[in-house]
This record gives C-alpha cells, structure tokens and sequence, in this order.
C-alpha cells in the first residue's frame, strides 16, 4: 500500500474524531433526515433475457473532405531556399490531387452502395447483415435443401366445386369450417424482421410452417414457426427458460438493396411448378428470385424507374404478370427473358394488384387507384401485340429496298417496342379487333387497393378504401363467347374499417389458396383481430388475443396444404401463427 502524506494522515483522523462524535450525539443518520440524496451504489446486472439481435448497418466509407491551406494549418520555412519552395509546392500539388483522385473513388462506391445490387448474391451475402453463425447459417441450408427433396406443385380447384344444389348443404359446409379455423389460437410468434411487414407467404411443404415475410427496407425474413429455439444463456452460462415471446427459428436475408424504404418488398410468390424457388418484388423496381436449390439470388427483371406493386403466375409457372405504379401490366415469359416482356399501359393511374384467374389463365383481375376493380383477356393484349408487329413489318418492308439475305429470310425486320403506352391501348380498346379486352368493371366509391381470384376461379374478393369488402361469384367459362360480360355488379358487399393511414400496411383480402377446403379469405381487422369470411360473405372466425396481441394484424397470409394454419403480421415485424392449441 502506498505511504500516506501528513495531510492525508490528519484528514482521515479528522474523519474517524468527527464520526465518532456523530455517533455519541446520536446524529449518524443526519443526511437522510435532511433530504440529501445517498452515495450512489451500482446495481448488480440481472441476468438477461433472449437478446434481440439488431443487424449490422454496412458501413459506407464518407468521401474525404477538402481543406484549405488555412484548415490544413500549413507551416512554411519563411527562411527556405527557392529549390526548397519548388519541391514543397512540388509536393502539394501531387498530394492535391491524389487526394483528389481518393475523393472521386469514394464518391462513386458510396454511389454505387446505394445502388441496387443486379448481381447475383449468395447466401453469405445476403446473410451478412444478421452476422449469422456458422450454426445458424448451416441450419438455413438444412431447411432449403428439406423444401426442395420433394417438388411441391401449387393446386388449383375446378370451377364447379363448392357450388350446392341446396342451401342446406352450403350451411353444413360452413358449419365444419367454423368448427375448425374458430377453435385455432396462438401457437407461436416472433420479431421475423427488423421493420414494418409489407408482404407475407406461407411455403406450400406441408410438414413445416415455413412463413416468408417482406419489410420495409427489402428484408426477406424466412421463420420456422414451429421449430424448437435456440438455447440462450445468461452471462453465467446458465440456461434461461424458453421466451414466450420468441419462438421458432427466424433467419434474416437482405433480398433487395440498399436496406431503405425504397426497397420495400411488396409482393412474394413461390414457384407454382415445385415451390423450389421464391420471387420477391420491391420498391427498387426489381424483381429477384431466391433459390432453394442453390441458395442463390439473382435479379430477373427491372423496370428502370417504376415502382412494382404485385406480380402472379398462373399455375403453369412459366410466365408472370407485372403491375406498377404508373397503371402498367407487364407480360413475362420466364423462358424468353427480360428483353422480350410486353408492356400495357392499361390504366391512369397506379395499378395496386394483378391476379390471374388460375382455372381461366387468360383472365386478370386489377384494382387501381382510379377507384376501379377491371376485368381484362389477356388473348386480347397478345392481339394488339400481333397487330403491331404486322405494322412494324408492313412499314420496314415499304421503307427498306429488299436484299438477297431479306429475300432469303435470313435477316429479321429489326427490333420491335413491346411498349405500348395508354393512348395505344385506348384506341385499340375503341376499335373492333379490340371489343372484349376490358371484359367488365366496377367503380368504388374511393381506391381500390387489391383484387383477387380464389383457387378455383369462380370468386373475386376486393378491398377499398371506401371501407368496403365486395364479393363477386361468377362462371367466366360461360362468358367466353361474349365480348362483355352481362353484369358485374358484387352480390355482397361487407362494410369493414380500411383506414390504415400513414403507419400500417394496407389492408387485403386475402384467400385461403387451399382448393381442398370451402372457399374463404383473411384480412386483418384494425381492432387488433384477425376476421375470416366465407366466399358468400359469412363472417365465419375473428380470431384476437388481447393478452398477447397490442398491434394490428395488418400483413395476413394462409398454408396452401394446412387448412388450420393462418399467419399475422404487424408493423414492428412480428408474425403470429394461428393454429389448433394440440396441433
């Protein structure tokens, strides 16, 4: 110990006398009497819970800021020679602009970080964010190669099912789904991403509930709702019991970049020919495709600077539908590539969702900002593609003398613009080769927000702003020799509140893609439950926890092979799976 100074010695004695005569006086506690705050003493650490794993932000390195010779702080000789004056400024010069050159290079890879990325990443990469173990990295392997041993095919229903003679049948049907989907409670949930959920989907393997969720800043978050957690220890080591509030496994992937709101994943579909792939669109106008077999994603298609909203595939898989922002359906041939989609500029405004009828592929669906819900044929569009390309040759022909390679057939007639803009469309939909591409429409009082077909093509749900949820029921097959269908008008219309305002995710209706049950939809109510409608408009469940849910419900999605399986997502990116408590 070290030697104390005098000082010291007679301070601490003066110390000891004064607290001795303290204690003969009986005013030891002298302090707490007068209202002066104790000596601070630190907390012991409790032991911790589950920790929340925050991602890691890339860092982007900042460009060099330029100084002046007054912020450098330059220091000149004033006593130095002129060959020492020559090799000084010499040296500035060369340090000006190499510091010039460093400032340009980091400008242009700031840019390009902000950028989306066009190449393909793998699994690393896109797991970089999350910091996953090699653990937890290898266990993500594990759950793509179990989904992709057996190819799973998406089903579609016929026309004609669940369509009853006898009122009394229809009510038993309904009957055995309320049973089953009103006795489903919480089972599991988790903070699946790390913002708001845009865009959900359950896989189609019908041994995991394996649920894909969208968020606002192009986060891919894939939960294994029912696997069993990871153990999580203390800073003793110690084991802490199971969190009731994180369940299942959850894995992060940053899909669509930069991590912002403009890459917010808007819509998620899986492969309809063997569920072995995903694709994601995002607000960075792109559309990528995750797959399972080789843990690899690559960009497919881009829109240069339009934002995409929703995309389907009809069960065949081999080709996709595209809406945007700017009321354009684009047509995708997976098997000719990005260079020969067709753009239909076929609305004024944004088109919010496309569904393709999956029994009558030639028939889609679209609700737009215009307020209207629209009813196209597709056979129609391929007709005024036919017909421009006719132009395009006829007017080749007439402006360029033929050639002995022309006349031979072996040179094409030059490229062809597969955009056709509204004007275009208009007109042809004016003229007689074009009756029948709007097969019928219906006008909300205010936006519509989405539209779509249930499994077995004969139902349409929509949503509006308008507070409204409107049903329609109809045979298209019957239809097909008319260029305009008789009526349109929904047989249902059930009032439902809409106004999700700036901070949640729009509401959908959304149905259950199970062709083997009696046809019905989800949709998030903004009391914080989840209602389930028949597709004749019975309200058949409204599922709510207010012990464990405090948030909309707003993202809801459903198992295509589990008919008791529904998942929910808020705005803080929890999911919740619904299901029977024994199941």
């Amino acid at each position: 110990m070290t030697d104390l100074s005098a000082y010291e010695i007679e301070r601490e004695a003066n110390i000891a006398r004064n607290r001795a005569l303290l204690e003969e006086l009986g005013l030891k506690d002298t302090s707490a009497s007068l209202g002066l705050p104790p000596k601070h003493t630190p907390k012991p650490k409790g032991k911790r819970g589950q920790p929340a794993k925050r991602p890691k932000r890339e860092h982007v390195e900042q460009a060099p800021r330029r100084l002046s010779a007054r912020l450098r702080k330059e220091v000149i000789d004033p006593n130095e020679t002129p060959a020492q004056r020559r090799k000084r400024e010499a040296e500035a010069k060369k340090r000006k602009r190499e510091e010039e050159e460093e400032r340009i290079v980091a400008e242009e890879r700031a840019r390009l970080a902000k950028r989306p990325r066009a190449h393909e990443l793998g699994l690393a990469v896109l797991t970089e964010a999350a910091e996953l173990s090699d653990t937890e990295l290898g266990a993500l392997r594990g759950i793509f190669q179990a989904i992709t041993n057996v190819p799973v095919t998406r089903r579609i229903g016929d026309v004609r099912d669940w369509v009853f003679e006898r009122s009394n049948q229809e009510g038993r049907e309904l009957e055995m789904l309320r049973s089953k989907l009103g006795k489903m409670k919480i089972v599991s949930r988790a903070k699946v991403t790390d913002s708001r959920i845009y865009s959900s989907a359950c896989h189609p393997e019908p041994s995991k509930d394996l649920v894909f969720v969208g968020d606002k800043h192009g986060q891919l978050g894939i939960w294994d709702a029912r696997a069993t957690p990871d153990e999580v220890t203390d800073e003793d080591g110690n084991v802490l019991p199971a969190n009731d509030k994180e369940m299942g496994k959850c894995w992060q992937l940053q899909q669509h970049w930069p991590a912002t709101p403009q890459s917010s994943i808007s819509c998620i579909k899986f492969d309809p020919i063997d569920g072995h792939s995903v694709f994601t669109t995002s607000y960075d106008c792109t559309i990528r495709r995750l797959s399972f077999v080789s843990s690899v994603s690559h960009q497919i298609f881009s829109s240069g600077d339009t934002l995409i909203t929703s995309i389907d595939l009809p069960p065949s898989g081999h080709e996709m539908w595209i809406s945007d922002t700017s009321g354009t359906l684009t047509h995708y041939d997976l098997r000719e590539g990005e260079k020969h989609t067709r753009r239909y500029q076929v609305s004024d405004n944004k088109i919010g969702s496309v569904s393709v009828n999956p029994t009558s592929p030639h028939l889609l669906i679209t609700a737009s900002n215009n307020r209207f819900v629209r009813l196209w044929d597709s056979r129609k569009l391929q007709t005024l593609a036919l017909s421009k390309d006719d132009q395009h040759r006829q007017k080749t022909t007439l402006l360029t003398p033929p050639s002995s390679s022309s006349l031979s057939g072996t040179e094409s007639a030059g490229p062809v613009d597969h955009d056709y803009d509204y004007e275009t469309v208009q007109t042809f939909m004016g003229s007689t080769q074009g009756r029948g591409l709007m097969r019928a429409e219906f006008q909300h009082g205010k936006s519509a927000t989405s539209a779509q077909w249930d499994p077995r093509g004969r139902s349409i749900v929509s949503t509006s702003y308008d507070d409204s949820i409107n049903l329609w029921e109809l045979d298209a097959a019957k239809y097909d020799s008319l260029p305009v269908f008789p009526s349109f008008k929904p047989f249902s219309r059930i009032k439902h509140n809409c106004q999700t305002g700036k901070w949640l995710t729009l509401l959908k209706a959304v149905w259950n893609p199970n062709p083997d049950v009696y046809p019905h939809f989800t949709i998030a109510n903004m009391q914080h439950s989840l209602d389930i409608f028949s597709c004749k408009g019975d309200l058949v469940a409204r599922l709510s926890d207010p012990e464990r849910i405090s948030a909309v419900q707003a993202v809801t999605c459903s198992h295509p092979n589990i008919v008791e399986r529904c998942v929910t997502g808020n705005a803080s990116g929890r999911c919740v799976l619904w299901a029977p408590p024994d199941a």
